[in-house]
C-alpha cells in the first residue's frame, strides 16, 4: 500500500509540474493587444483524446478537446475567427459531420472562419466548404470523385493453399465471412453497402451545397467531373481563390486588422489551439478548488471487443471496473460513453452490456457513436439510456458470426500429419486438422443462435421495442446513422458534445451548473507499474 502511495504522489508532483509549465507557455503565447486567430492543425483520421504527455503538449488535440476548443472560441471576444488548416486529407465521416457542425455554430456566432490546405478529399471538403473562404495553393488538388465501398475476397487464394474456412453465422445480412468463402460481393452485402453509400453520398452533397451555395444537381454535376486542379476547383465554384499562405495571412489581417502582431502591421497574430486548450479550456489547476463540484464520466470505448484486462481495444475486465467504479461514486451524476466499434466476443459485449444497465439503474448513461458501433458494439450502446449517433455511423449488424479454418487440404499439400486420440463424440470440434461433422456445425449453429437470441433481446429491451421490431432490423443488416434513427434504433443525430448536454439535462444540471468531467479509462503518459490506475480518470476538465 505504501509504495502504491509514494507512485500517486510522484505520479500526482509530476502531473502538476508538467501542469505549471503547459499554462506557463500557453500565457506566454496569448496576444498582449487586440484579438488573435485561433489555428487549427487537421491531419488524416483525428483521435478521440490526444494521448496525454507529461512534459510539452501533445502534437494534435483529438476530436473532444477540438470540439470543445472551437465551441469555447465561438463566445470568446478575444478571437477574431478560426483558421482550418488542412495538412492531410481527413479520414472518418463521423468525426468530419461533428466538425462541420462546429464550423457552422462558429459562423453562427459571428466568427470568421478560414479553411487552407494544399490537397483536399471529399472528407476533408465536408468541413471546409462550411468556412467563409477556401483558399488553396496554384498547386493543389481537391480529389473529389464521389465514394466507393470496396473488399477484397480470397476465397480462391485460399483454395490455391487447401485453406477452407468453416463460417457459419446468424442472420441473413451478417457477411463478416463472405470475404473468406465467396468470390464476390453478396447480393445482400451489396444492398446494405448500397443504402451506406447512399446516405454518406447526400450527407456530401449536401455539406458543400449548403456551405459553397450550389444546388444539390450542380454539386453532383461537378463531382461526376472530378478531381480538379486548384484553379478548376475555383472554377467549379468549390473554393475562393490560390494564394499562398503569407498572402492567406494579409488576407486575415484585413479581415480583423486588430489582430495584427504588436510592431508588425502585416503579420496577424496565431494564437496555436493546443495553446488555447490548455489554458483557455483545459485542466481545472488545484484540484480541491473544485472536489465538491458534481462530475460527469466520459468512458471513450474504441476497437474491437474482447475478454480479459488490457489496454487495447475495450477488454471487458478493464471496462467493468471501470463501469462498477462509476456505479459506486456518488460525485459521479451522468455517464457519457463515447463508443466506437465494429464489435467482437459476444461473451464481452452481454457483460458490457450487463454493467452499463447496472450503472443506468442509478444514473443517466448517454451514448455517442462515431465511425462505427456495430454488432457488439452495438449491443453495448443498446443498454444507454439514450442514443446519438451521426448521420454517417454504421450502426446495428446485429447478428453473429462464427467458425473455424480447416487446414487439412493444407496439411496433405505440404505432407503434413496431425494426428492423435479423442474422447467424446465432439472432442475435435476446434481442431483446425479437419471440417466440422454434421453434427459439430449443428452444435457450433446452437451457440451462435443463442447469442443471436440474447443480443435480440438485449436491444428489444434497452431500446423499448418489440422483439418483432428488432427482428426486422436485425439479421446482420448495418445501417446509417439517419437510417438507425427511423427504425429507432437511435434517439438522434450528433457528436459528443450533443451527448454531454444531454446528459447534463438527465443528471438535472442547469447551463449555468459547473462541473468536473473525468475521463476514463486513464491512459499514462509514461506506462504505469500498477495496473489499476488505468481504472482512474485520465484528467479532468472543470466546465
Amino acid at each position: 500500500m505504501a509504495e502504491h502511495d509514494t507512485s500517486r504522489f510522484f505520479r500526482r508532483a509530476g502531473a502538476n509540474l508538467g501542469r505549471v509549465f503547459r499554462k506557463a507557455a500557453a500565457r506566454a503565447a496569448l496576444p498582449r493587444r487586440g484579438r488573435a486567430w485561433l489555428a487549427v492543425r487537421l491531419s488524416g483520421a483525428v483521435q478521440e483524446l490526444a494521448p496525454p504527455r507529461l512534459w510539452g503538449r501533445s502534437p494534435r488535440l483529438g476530436l473532444f478537446e477540438l470540439l470543445r476548443t472551437l465551441e469555447s472560441a465561438a463566445d470568446d471576444p478575444n478571437i477574431a475567427g478560426v483558421v482550418l488548416r488542412f495538412e492531410q486529407p481527413l479520414e472518418g465521416w463521423s468525426r468530419v459531420l461533428s466538425l462541420r457542425r462546429a464550423v457552422d455554430h462558429l459562423r453562427e456566432r459571428g466568427k470568421h472562419v478560414i479553411a487552407y490546405g494544399e490537397v483536399l478529399g471529399a472528407e476533408s471538403l465536408v468541413v471546409a466548404s462550411g468556412a467563409d473562404k477556401l483558399w488553396m495553393p496554384q498547386t493543389g488538388s481537391v480529389l473529389l470523385v464521389g465514394l466507393r465501398v470496396e473488399g477484397f475476397f480470397i476465397k480462391r487464394l485460399l483454395d490455391r493453399f487447401g485453406i477452407r474456412p468453416e463460417v457459419l453465422r446468424v442472420g441473413s445480412h451478417k457477411t463478416a465471412g463472405d470475404r473468406f468463402v465467396r468470390e464476390s460481393m453478396s447480393p445482400e452485402e451489396r444492398e446494405q453497402l448500397g443504402g451506406l453509400a447512399d446516405d454518406l453520398f447526400e450527407a456530401l452533397i449536401d455539406s458543400i451545397a449548403t456551405g459553397r451555395g450550389m444546388a444539390p444537381d450542380a454539386v453532383r454535376d461537378v463531382i461526376d467531373r472530378g478531381p480538379f486542379s486548384a484553379a478548376a476547383a475555383e472554377s467549379e465554384g468549390l473554393s475562393d481563390g490560390c494564394l499562398y499562405p503569407d498572402e492567406v495571412e494579409r488576407e486575415l489581417v484585413r479581415l480583423a486588422p486588430d489582430t495584427t502582431s504588436k510592431g508588425d502591421d502585416e503579420l496577424p497574430q496565431l494564437l496555436d489551439a493546443r495553446l488555447y486548450h490548455a489554458l483557455v479550456v483545459g485542466d481545472p489547476g488545484w484540484r480541491p478548488l473544485w472536489a465538491d463540484l458534481p462530475r460527469i464520466a466520459y468512458v471513450v470505448g474504441m476497437g474491437t471487443i474482447h475478454r480479459g484486462r488490457g489496454t487495447r481495444g475495450i477488454a471487458s475486465e478493464t471496462f467493468r471496473e471501470i463501469f462498477e467504479r462509476i456505479r459506486r461514486d456518488d460525485r459521479i451524476q451522468g455517464v457519457v460513453l463515447r463508443l466506437d466499434s465494429p464489435g467482437g466476443d459476444g461473451v464481452a459485449s452481454d457483460l458490457l452490456w450487463r454493467s452499463i444497465s447496472r450503472v443506468s439503474e442509478k444514473k443517466p448513461v448517454v451514448v455517442s457513436m462515431g465511425d462505427v458501433a456495430a454488432s457488439g458494439g452495438y449491443y453495448m450502446a443498446a443498454a444507454a439510456d439514450f442514443v446519438l449517433a451521426e448521420a454517417g455511423t454504421i450502426t446495428g449488424s446485429i447478428g453473429v458470426v462464427g467458425g473455424k479454418i480447416d487446414l487439412q487440404g493444407a496439411y496433405q499439400r505440404l505432407g503434413v500429419v496431425k494426428d492423435g486420440v479423442e474422447r467424446g463424440a465432439h472432442a475435435g470440434i476446434f481442431s483446425e486438422a479437419r471440417g466440422y461433422t454434421g453434427d459439430e456445425r449443428a452444435a457450433v449453429q446452437g451457440l451462435l443462435d443463442a447469442v443471436y437470441d440474447s443480443f435480440v433481446d438485449r436491444v428489444a429491451e434497452g431500446r423499448n421495442l418489440s422483439r418483432e421490431a428488432v427482428a426486422r432490423v436485425a439479421q446482420g443488416k448495418i445501417w446509417s446513422g439517419v437510417r438507425a434513427q427511423t427504425h429507432g434504433l437511435v434517439d438522434g443525430l450528433g457528436g459528443p458534445l450533443d451527448a454531454l448536454a444531454e446528459v447534463r439535462r438527465r443528471a438535472g444540471l442547469l447551463d449555468t451548473d459547473r462541473f468536473l468531467l473525468d475521463f476514463y479509462p486513464r491512459l499514462p503518459a509514461i506506462p504505469s507499474l500498477f495496473s489499476l490506475l488505468r481504472l482512474l480518470p485520465g484528467r479532468m476538465e472543470l466546465w
